[in-house]
């Protein structure tokens, strides 16, 4: 698939996704129990988290990124629901704000050490978690990539500089930060 088969929309776009959550931030601070929109619904994450309780246990410890994590929801239930290790989840969204919305989520919900990252999943170096097992460039290598949204955000997205739609560069991406064996589930 090429990422000229869609055309593009705002919901592609950077500017997009940082008015959302700068809105949904302030909601947040507002009333702490609007934790905004929960892309794709509750339901989405509930299914998430069981197929990856039973399809990597969370017993095996498994290091986690959770690509474009909005609020941190899905974060946050598969250490309240599914019972992984929060030292070991990495959520990453490109939009600064929704990354202080997680935080701010995960402090109300009381949930301590999974941390969230602002990162442009196609474009940057994402952290290291300690412990966790690095390839020959350093580069984290992760059991199980979660992406519950983003691909579609993504498949939106204009052109870049070089004409490429942004597209092309996921299934690379996704290839270079899974460690061989491991798991990748995506909703759509």
């Amino acid at each position: 698939m090429s990422g000229t088969d869609f055309e593009p929309s705002k919901l592609g776009t950077k500017q997009h996704w940082d008015d959302v959550y700068s809105r949904e931030l302030a909601n947040f601070e507002d009333d702490s129990d609007d934790e905004g929109e929960v892309w794709f619904g509750l339901e989405s994450v509930e299914k998430m988290v069981d197929w990856a309780t039973k399809t990597v246990p969370a017993d095996s410890k498994p290091y986690i990124l959770d690509i474009g994590s909005g609020n941190g929801t899905l974060s946050l239930a598969l250490v309240s629901d599914g019972g992984y290790d929060p030292s070991h989840i990495l959520g990453i969204d490109y939009s600064a704000d929704s990354v202080r919305l997680a935080r701010a989520v995960a402090a109300h919900r009381s949930v301590e050490g999974v941390r969230f990252e602002a990162s442009d999943f196609l474009a940057e170096d994402l952290p290291v978690i300690e412990g966790m097992e690095v390839n020959s460039e350093g580069i984290g290598m992760w059991d199980l990539l979660l992406d519950k949204g983003t691909f579609d955000a993504i498949a939106l997205a204009p052109p870049g500089d070089a004409g490429t739609p942004p597209l092309d560069a996921y299934p690379g991406r996704v290839s270079r930060l899974l460690k061989p064996g491991g798991y990748f589930l995506i909703t759509y």
